[in-house]
């Protein structure tokens, strides 16, 4: 227990200081399906890179995500350099995803939820610019998105302090040490110890709620036969498509919230609808990504990308890549996977903490 508290008052490190190189120095990701040709980068800071990269890894769109160093001018610093607070740059994690099924925005979104925004100087015991929070941004578009995002958290009063982390122009990244890489996979244990010693998982749980299958428990077959109409048992169990226009979201335009028909799991904002004149409800993004799947669908001789309700175990729709900016996407959802939620109704039917999204 002693040489525990005695890792919990470190900084955000393990092992030996070994020279950090290119990523094809490091071991392979597990391999996963790849929608499309194209990729784009996305780079964040939030003080310790272990738990920053997990709430990342195993995303449908995400490709990688490598711990390391961002925003100095050392060139292929290692830890024990960083750490010092001497080179400039601060730990961070580049994610490598496809844009085709999953939008920057998303990413941002679940960057706000990993560590404590307000935070200046550091991050909650790890104290030293080298711990400090930042969104690197790699392109216009990515600064305005995060920019928008930071100026809309900023004003939803979920935090008694300004939003500190700055938005900075992107200008280099270099891959931590192997053995940085997947902390939370090789030391559970420890990586469990530092979040919780640290304060970063009380101030989550404080700030922000968890999407979960205990939260949002999926029901049985037998069961949803009984409670579902037969056109939502059909799109949601069997993958049907309900009519277009001929259903009961696609025109609504009241404030409030889409949540699964099955689990209850919050889907999607009024905020992020849009007229797509497909004759389905339209979103450009969910509330949260990593209460979805998108598994690649190729029946009825189509390559799509499948839109799942992860904790409802059940069908949504599809997304595809003719959006609107920002993000690009079309989230094409059936009205029968949902239960609309009325803005006026949130608070009552227990979705008080989404009331900023909406407003």
């Amino acid at each position: 227990m002693l040489s525990l508290f005695v890792g919990l008052l470190m900084a955000c490190s393990s092992g030996p200081a070994e020279k950090s190189g290119t990523t094809e120095n490091l071991p392979e990701e597990p391999k996963q399906e790849v929608f499309s040709a194209k990729t784009e980068l996305a780079t964040f800071a939030g003080g310790c890179f272990w738990c920053v990269e997990a709430p990342f890894e195993g995303l449908d769109g995400v490709i990688s995500v490598v711990s390391g160093y961002s925003g100095g001018k050392e060139k292929n610093p290692t830890y024990s350099e960083v750490s010092s607070g001497k080179t400039g740059h601060r730990e961070a994690v580049q994610i490598t995803y496809d844009p085709e099924v999953i939008s920057y925005a998303e990413l941002v979104d679940i960057f706000w939820q990993t560590f404590d925004p307000t935070d200046v100087g550091g991050s909650f015991f790890d104290r030293g610019t080298q711990y400090e929070s930042a969104i690197f941004f790699h392109n216009d578009l990515q600064r305005k998105v995060a920019e928008e995002s930071k100026s809309r958290l900023d004003k939803s009063g979920k935090f008694t302090k300004p939003i500190a982390t700055p938005v900075i122009k992107y200008s280099n990244f270099y891959p931590a040490e192997e053995y940085h890489q997947d902390y939370y996979k090789k030391s559970p244990d420890e990586y469990n110890a530092y979040k919780i010693g640290s304060g970063r998982q009380e101030c989550i749980k404080t700030n922000w709620p968890d999407i979960n299958e205990g939260t949002y428990p999926a029901k049985s077959k037998a069961e949803l036969k009984k409670s579902l109409t037969p056109l939502q048992y059909e799109v949601t169990m069997e993958d049907a498509t309900e009519y277009a226009y001929n259903n009961e979201y696609n025109g609504n335009k009241e404030s409030g919230i889409y949540v699964c028909i099955v689990s209850g799991a919050p889907l999607f904002s009024s905020k992020d609808k849009y007229e797509s004149g497909s004759g389905w409800p339209s979103f450009v993004k969910p509330i949260d990504a990593r209460a979805l799947e998108k598994p690649i669908d190729r029946t009825l001789g189509m390559t799509r990308v499948e839109v799942r309700s992860k904790y409802g175990k059940s069908h949504v729709g599809h997304v595809f890549y003719d959006g609107p900016e920002p993000t690009r996407l079309r989230y094409c959802m059936n009205s029968a996977a949902m239960k609309f939620i009325p803005k006026t109704k949130m608070k009552e039917a227990g979705y008080g903490d989404y009331l900023w999204l909406v407003d």
